[in-house]
Order: structure tokens, then C-alpha cells, then sequence
């Protein structure tokens, strides 16, 4: 998988069974359990043909345990770093189940006990992962009122589910879950075509509702431990050594410092470690390594949009690219008619995703199988680099993730795992992995930077009449516009990157609606109409639409005009959700500009829990004001400068503005994923304010690195 399948995902489940029945009954001890039988589904991680799973088998990866004290476990390969799944996967079993929403645990991201997945990304936990869920949940219940009508003697139809109990109104009776099951196992394949139904989320109790977080007490008394928190008997603590800049290569290694008491030096080509009795060890033992390194030139940031337009990647045997494109009708017949033409370049810098945790592992060996503790979002992906680094059966190799301390699509990969499974079978010991602040700004790998060319044409009255777009390395996701354009080109075109890239949260959509946003409320500029009205003339899709207008209305679109201050929207969709927001911004007397006011009005169909629905699209904006103001990579010949919070501007406590989130909910729509799409239009809508308070028309991101610039943008 290269770096740009990482962050290219295609939406679709791709889930399938990899627990032998006999296995996963000694696993649970008894109880009920539900194997589901799902068409065949096709799954790819990447734009490109293909993936982990190319077609699914017949029995999907979902099920659930009953134990005889009525307590139900769910399983699955998705996992929690921070958007709350946990708890809205609880909620869509209970519902389903009909149980207590506290009689409900999940296991989460454990490779030997829970189905494959392709991993936590793409906004898929909630269309597919919690489908999946509610679909076995309400199997259950019907096998365990089919249980009680035969204890019973009674119709089915004469019985229901209710707070973890079947009940016999009529006879004024009830069995609780747990009395049915008897602890003992009971297997039921449900085929493709005899799917139970939901229940329709008009008609959600516990899903739908603002319950609070299920693991909130653990995390916010410390009783939670993160993979860095980790022990093992025995354990010891590993370094890596790190070149000295990107494509460095060793020359010659002296070690014979390093050693000592309980120390393990490991070479494998580039690849050196030491593993040492404590974190301080370790790293004296690192600073007492003598390595030569070869350097090669690299490009600088100063270079990057020239070198990514004029650098495609290299060609792979049998391998293309989905580049999102789209060619409809005559885009240079339409221009040259065209009452407003338009055509500027817009730019995204490389941007880290600086998560409060950094990467850590700890690896353990024992009797032939490898077990790795990490913060993965895609674990049996992780699972898949252990076994090819070590030659081992999959089944030989476990991977567990502990609930993370954030991701945003960086925690895709596994060379932590990697690199302490590798210390850990020299030492012939456990060892932990942590990176440092400054590996993991310099190490890990960033959101694309990248350039995006855009050319337009409209009438006189701002109806599009013509749309060229071309976005270069940034990516495909959201590179359509949801404007009715009659004749279009719309391409992605692959790069290949200085730096190390991959997925960051709402991958490349971000940097495809900044550029969008921002020529829309060109055009309207050079059309002379109005910013709101301009996009509603261009718009059909009702969803986009009633988000736009429910943001307006928050905001108070238009508002009036005061010295200083400026107003901007933006609109889109991406991942099945669809938001608009309104910003407004105030020119200080040094120069600066502050964010006074965020509005989002957000729909992604039926909500499932509104309150940290409500917090994901806040910390979406929060997040989104770092990369649309002043965050960027910095680096030079191969050297990443930024390595430290000192050197990376996120945003700040002082930097929050008014937020404000207007909830669509939509009942009457299955439920998408919401944990990306926020983000997309904060830039272009702090970047139309701008405008509109200044006059000067910025093109790249961050908008501001060092405050408004001197004269306009050209």
C-alpha cells in the first residue's frame, strides 16, 4: 500500500470473519452469539482498484455475546481515538438489542478477538460499522423472543423485547435475557436476503439521544491507560537512532559505547535501536552511538508547488490511478463566451497532525507469537506489516489498541510496532516504543501540501457556465463541486512528495473546497453578486442548500457592514455529510486578524447522538482554524524545522472564537459519518472574510503565517 492509498479511501464496508466458531466460543465462554451473512461487498482502502479485501465472504464480521448475567458484549475492528465511537456503537446495540444501555461493553481493535476490518477512517464507523451493529442486535432479539415463545409455549408475535428482558404483557410475565441464553452458546447464521430490519431512527429510545460518554469516568480520572502507560514483566525501553535528514542513508555504525548493563544494540540495514532497563538508559545509550550518515539534496519549502506540478510519481507495474476526474460538455466553447472569466492557482503547505499522544508499541514475544499493544487506527493493517517484517503467519501475530489519544488519520501505519517488535525480539524482553514530540513532528507523516488550478465561466448574472479544475498531489476527496456546471474538467493529479504524506483528517477535501470556496466567491465578487445568492443560483442539491440557509439564518446573513470586520461563507459535502459555515473576522490595530465568530449548520442524516455530534464539529473547527491560519511544515533540503510545538503554531485557547452549530437532523436519512467533514469549509469561509474585511484575496494556506501582507494579492 504506498503512501497515497493511505489517505485516498474509498467509501464501503469491507468487513469479513476471521475467528474459527470454535475459537471464538472459547473466547466467550458461552452465551449467544450472532453470525451474520452479508452480501458480498467489495472493499478497497485507496482510489485505486483493489484493497484488503476484494470481495467479503458470506459471513460478515459482526456478533454478540449474551452471558448468563445478561451482561452483552459487542465486537469490533474499529477502534476509539477520540471521536466517541464507543459510545454511539453502544447506543445503536442497545437499541436494537433493547437492553440497558449499561448492560452493553464493546471490545474494540483486538485482532484475536474481534472480525477483520479494514480500520477506523473514511467517516464509515457510523454508515457501515454501527449498520452492521444494529443489523446482528436486532437478529438477537429475534432469536431470543423465538427462545421465549418456545419456553412459553406462546406465538411470537404475542411477545417483546424490552430493557433487556422478553415480556408476555397479556400474562403479566418476563424473562430476562441472560435467563434465556443459560450461559451457553448458541450460533444462528442469518442469510443475505432474511435480513432483519432496524428500527427506523423516528422510532430510536437510546439512539438519538445526548447520553454521555461511556468511558468518561476512566478518562478523566486517569484510570484509562493509553499504549504508553503500558507494562509488561521484564519490560524494557526502546530508542531509535533517526538520520539525520530525509534520505539519509548510513555509512558506518560504532556501538561499542552504547553497551552496558541490560543494554541490546540492534542493527538491521538502516534500522538501529538500542533497548535498555529505563527510558533514561536507553537514551544515554542512543547519544553514545557513532553514526556516519550519507545525505542527498532534497527540495525546499520554498520550492514545493513548482517541484509537485512538475514531479508525477513513478509509475507502478499494473497500477493506475482513480483520479476523480469528470469531463462533461465543452469547458473552452463555454469560456469563450463567457461574461465572467476567471483563473487563479491556490496552494495548501504541508501540515502535522501534532496529536497530544505520539506514536508508542509495546512488543512482547512468547512462544513463537508476537503481541503489539498500539495506537493504530487501522490494527489489522498493523497486524499485516508485523507478519511481512517477520516472516510469521498472521495468526501469529496480535495487535491490540487501546483507546487512543487522538489520530486525525495519522495513526495509520505501524512502524512503531515494527520498530519495538524489532528491539523487543533482540532483547528477548518486552519493549516500549515512545516517540519523542520532535520524532513525531519530524518522523510521522504529514497532510499533503499541494496545488490546485481552477478556471471559470460564467454569465453576467454569476450562473456557471464553465469549471476547470486540476488539484495536484493534494488528493480527490471532495474535488467535485456540488454547483450545477454544465461543462466541466475535473482531475487529481498524483505527485511525487519530498516529504513523507498520508491521511489527515477530511484528507484532501479541505484543501479542494478551500480552493473552490474561495474562486466561488471570486466569481460572485467579478460578477457582482451577492456572495450567498451566487451559490444558491448554482445550486440544486437540496441538502447542500437547507445547510446553507440554516447557517445564514444562525449567522444573520448578511451582516452590516463595520470598519474593521468582514464576513464569509463556504458550502459542501463529503463522506454522505453536508455542512455550510459562516465566519466573521476583525482586523486588530497591529495588523492581526482574530476569528471573532464560526456558524456550522451540519447534516449527516439521522443523528445518533447530538451532543458529541455537537463536539466533533466544534473540535472540527478548532482544529480547522490551525490550518487555515498559520500551520505549516517547514523544512529545508531535507531537514523538517518545525519539530516542536515552540516551532509549530496550533491553535490556542485565545485563538477559539464564538462557535456555533446548528444540527440538521434528518430522520428520515440513514445516519453518515461526521467525525471529517466539518473541517472543509472553516478556510475558504475565514479566508472570504478576510476579503471582505481587507480587500486582499489570499490563495494560499495558512492564510495568515505572518499576518496580513502589505499589498493584495494579485
Amino acid at each position: 500500500m504506498t503512501e497515497l492509498e493511505r489517505y485516498e479511501l474509498a467509501e464501503g464496508p469491507a468487513y469479513h470473519f476471521e475467528v474459527s466458531r470454535r475459537e471464538f466460543a472459547k473466547v466467550l465462554g458461552g452465551g449467544l452469539v450472532m453470525l451474520l451473512a452479508a452480501e458480498n461487498a467489495r472493499g478497497q482502502e485507496s482510489g485505486r482498484g483493489g484493497g484488503a479485501s476484494e470481495t467479503a465472504p458470506r459471513d460478515v464480521a459482526a456478533w454478540l455475546h449474551i452471558g448468563a448475567d445478561g451482561t452483552v458484549t459487542a465486537y469490533t475492528g474499529k477502534v476509539e481515538f477520540g471521536q466517541d465511537i464507543r459510545t454511539s456503537l453502544t447506543q445503536a446495540v442497545a437499541e436494537e438489542l433493547r437492553a440497558p444501555l449499561g448492560t452493553v461493553r464493546l471490545v474494540m481493535g483486538d485482532t484475536d478477538l474481534t472480525p477483520y476490518d479494514q480500520g477506523t477512517f473514511g467517516s464509515r464507523t457510523t454508515p457501515f460499522m454501527a449498520a452492521q451493529l444494529r443489523t446482528m442486535a436486532a437478529a438477537a432479539r429475534g432469536a431470543l423472543v423465538e427462545l421465549a415463545a418456545a419456553k412459553w409455549n406462546v406465538p411470537a408475535s404475542a411477545l417483546d423485547a424490552r430493557d433487556g428482558q422478553i415480556v408476555d404483557t397479556a400474562r403479566g410475565r418476563a424473562l430476562r435475557f441472560g435467563e434465556l441464553t443459560q450461559g451457553q452458546a448458541l450460533v444462528r447464521t442469518v442469510p443475505a436476503d432474511a435480513k432483519p430490519s432496524a428500527t427506523p431512527p423516528a422510532r430510536w429510545t437510546i439512539a438519538g439521544q445526548a447520553v454521555p460518554k461511556v468511558s468518561a469516568r476512566e478518562i478523566v480520572t486517569g484510570r484509562h491507560r493509553y499504549t504508553s502507560d503500558l507494562t509488561r514483566p521484564g519490560l524494557r525501553h526502546g530508542k531509535v537512532l533517526r538520520p539525520p535528514a530525509i534520505g539519509a542513508t548510513l555509512v558506518s555504525l560504532d556501538t561499542s559505547a552504547a553497551g552496558g548493563a541490560g543494554v541490546s544494540v540492534v542493527r538491521d540495514g538502516d534500522f538501529v535501536g538500542v533497548a535498555a532497563p529505563t527510558a533514561g538508559e536507553a537514551a544515554r545509550a542512543m547519544e553514545r552511538l557513532k553514526a556516519q550518515w550519507k545525505t542527498t539534496p532534497q527540495p525546499s519549502e520554498g520550492q514545493i508547488f513548482e517541484y509537485l506540478k512538475k514531479t508525477p510519481p513513478e509509475p507502478r507495474d499494473g497500477e493506475g490511478w482513480n483520479r476523480g476526474g469528470q469531463v462533461s460538455g465543452s469547458v473552452p466553447d463555454a469560456m469563450a463566451v463567457a461574461a465572467v472569466r476567471l483563473e487563479h492557482s491556490y496552494t495548501v503547505a504541508y501540515i502535522a497532525h501534532a496529536p497530544l499522544e505520539p506514536r508508542a508499541a509495546l512488543a512482547e514475544w512468547q512462544d513463537g507469537k508476537l503481541t503489539v499493544w498500539t495506537g493504530t487506527q487501522r490494527p489489522f493493517g498493523v497486524r499485516t506489516e508485523l507478519a511481512e517484517a517477520f516472516r510469521l503467519a498472521e495468526d501469529k501475530v496480535r495487535v491490540i489498541v487501546p483507546d487512543t489519544g487522538s489520530g486525525y488519520g495519522g495513526k495509520h501505519t505501524g512502524e512503531t510496532a515494527v520498530e519495538a517488535a524489532r528491539l523487543a525480539r533482540a532483547a528477548g524482553r518486552p519493549v516500549k516504543l515512545v516517540w519523542t514530540r520532535e520524532e513525531e513532528f519530524a518522523w510521522a507523516y504529514f497532510r499533503p501540501a499541494g496545488v490546485i488550478e481552477v478556471k471559470s465561466g460564467a454569465r453576467a448574472d454569476g450562473t456557471l457556465t464553465a469549471w476547470e479544475f486540476h488539484t495536484y498531489n493534494c488528493g480527490s476527496s471532495g474535488i467535485r463541486t456540488p454547483y450545477e456546471v454544465a461543462n466541466q474538467v475535473v482531475e487529481f493529479h498524483p505527485a511525487r512528495s519530498p516529504l513523507r504524506q498520508g491521511s489527515y483528517r477530511a484528507l484532501a477535501a479541505t484543501a479542494n473546497h478551500f480552493a473552490r470556496e474561495t474562486h466561488m466567491d471570486e466569481v460572485a465578487r467579478a460578477a457582482g453578486v451577492e456572495p450567498l445568492e451566487m451559490r444558491r443560483r448554482n445550486l440544486k442539491d437540496a441538502r447542500v442548500r437547507a445547510v446553507l440557509d440554516a447557517a445564514a439564518e444562525r449567522f444573520g446573513w448578511p451582516r452590516a457592514k463595520a470598519p474593521g470586520r468582514g464576513c464569509g461563507l463556504a458550502a459542501g459535502t463529503e463522506k454522505g455529510s453536508y455542512l455550510a459555515t459562516c465566519a466573521e473576522v476583525s482586523v486588530e490595530p497591529d495588523g492581526s486578524v482574530r476569528v471573532r465568530r464560526l456558524v456550522t449548520a451540519f447534516e449527516c442524516g439521522a443523528v445518533v447522538n447530538p451532543d458529541h455530534l455537537r463536539n466533533q464539529i466544534e473540535g472540527a473547527m478548532v482544529q480547522g482554524l490551525g490550518g487555515a491560519l498559520f500551520e505549516a511544515v517547514r523544512f529545508e533540503d531535507g531537514l523538517v524545522l518545525s519539530d516542536r510545538f515552540s516551532r509549530y503554531r496550533i491553535p490556542r485557547f485565545s485563538d477559539v472564537p464564538e462557535l456555533d452549530v446548528v444540527l440538521v437532523d434528518r430522520k428520515d436519512l440513514p445516519s453518515a459519518g461526521a467525525g471529517e467533514t466539518p473541517l472543509v469549509c472553516v478556510a475558504p469561509a475565514i479566508g472570504n472574510a478576510i476579503f471582505d474585511a481587507t480587500g486582499i484575496r489570499l490563495r494560499s494556506l495558512p492564510l495568515i503565517p505572518s499576518g496580513i501582507p502589505a499589498k493584495p494579492a494579485s
